[in-house]
């Protein structure tokens, strides 16, 4: 990712950056429509790149309501694909003596992105120079060979509300898919609508008046399937968390949800979008969001699956919100109001707090 087309100061292109970098020679992505398909697609130019090799991602965007299945299929499609290659690349090994070792280094690293991209083009040097109709079709198809890191990014407009059916469908097939969620806490693309993302006493359109309900738990979801490797991140709290997660979650050889914390311009931030990584800073250390991971595999291993990585609150919640406007207009507007529901907001993020200190016991 380099120079994208979002405002300035916008929360969600640095995990972008983050993730493609991480994995944009061998990733296939699959956007939803909103802000990240506006600043990641817009035309007649594109953020994403290529390295010095001339690989980076596959990108494509799709509808606003199906892009969960949309990426699933793309998965899918090229897995079906790979996997036809690797029965014609096991007949060439099983005629060619020779090629068997750089076919079983292959198969020993077939799940792993980094090291079978290494396998893969060994594997297809062994076999460049044989002469039958299935060396051929693998060379034909050779894109098609090594493991691809496969995501799904969108907003939470998309993925708590729009698309959540797919998402949740997408999650729950227990394929090797990676979904991203640049959590903004409103429909940032279409002018600033609430969503379930949206926490309570919020302002925002349709909710004129303050959210009065709290915010829709999607990772608490993703987790009680038990398979899913899930992840609430906040860069600027924690960059080595945030890494970590990005990593752990693609090694992960199942579905992945990473919901990253995007202060957004309709937040209305007092010093500006160029504090927006402080400000993530400030919403972790008020207890406003939460950073931990999920990891099933450590289940498997007899460990807590649940890592708590926030520490306890260190600062005033509501401090924290009278620095947004979204929260500071309705305390001028309707102080009662206000006070009602962010005492409302203050004790459930206590609670949130202390639930998930108990699920990491």
């Amino acid at each position: 990712l380099v120079f994208s087309g979002a405002c300035a100061g916008c929360g969600e292109t640095p995990y972008a950056k983050l993730v493609t970098q991480l994995f944009g020679d061998r990733m296939v992505l699959a956007n939803a429509t909103g802000c990240s398909s506006i600043w990641g697609g817009s035309c007649p130019s594109t953020p994403y790149t290529t390295n010095a090799e001339g690989e980076g991602p596959a990108w494509a965007n799709s509808l606003f309501e199906d892009n969960a299945e949309f990426g699933l299929g793309m998965f899918i499609a090229q897995n079906t694909l790979r996997e036809q290659n690797i029965a014609k690349a096991a007949k060439v090994a099983e005629e060619n003596p020779a090629v068997k070792p750089a076919f079983d280094k292959f198969i020993e690293t077939k799940d792993n992105g980094e090291t079978n991209k290494v396998a893969t083009a060994e594997l297809l040097k062994a076999i460049a120079n044989i002469n039958s109709q299935e060396a051929k079709d693998v060379l034909a198809d050779k894109e098609y060979l090594s493991k691809k890191s496969c995501w799904i990014f969108g907003g939470d407009g998309w993925a708590y509300d729009i698309g959540f059916g797919g998402v949740d469908h997408a999650l729950a097939s227990g394929q090797d898919i990676n979904i991203l969620v640049f959590d903004t806490e409103v429909y940032s693309n279409t002018g600033g609508q609430s969503s379930k993302a949206t926490p309570t006493g919020a302002i925002a359109k349709f909710a004129a008046a303050g959210k009065e309900v709290k915010k829709k738990d999607l990772a608490a979801i993703a987790m009680s399937y038990g398979y899913i490797y899930v992840a609430q991140v906040a860069m600027g709290y924690n960059q080595q968390q945030c890494l970590n997660a990005m990593k752990e979650a693609e090694s992960y050889n199942g579905p992945s949800l990473i919901i990253a914390y995007a202060p957004c311009i309709n937040h209305g931030i007092k010093g500006g979008m160029t504090i927006a990584q402080a400000e993530e800073k400030k919403a972790v250390e008020s207890g406003y969001w939460h950073c931990f991971r999920f990891d099933p595999r450590l289940a498997e291993e007899g460990k807590n699956p649940f890592q708590l990585d926030s520490k306890a609150p260190t600062k005033a919640y509501k401090d924290f919100l009278m620095g947004e406007v979204r929260y500071n207009s309705l305390a001028r507007s309707n102080p009662e109001r206000a006070e009602e529901l962010f005492n409302f907001a203050e004790k459930t993020a206590e609670e949130k707090y202390a639930h998930l200190a108990e699920l990491a016991k």
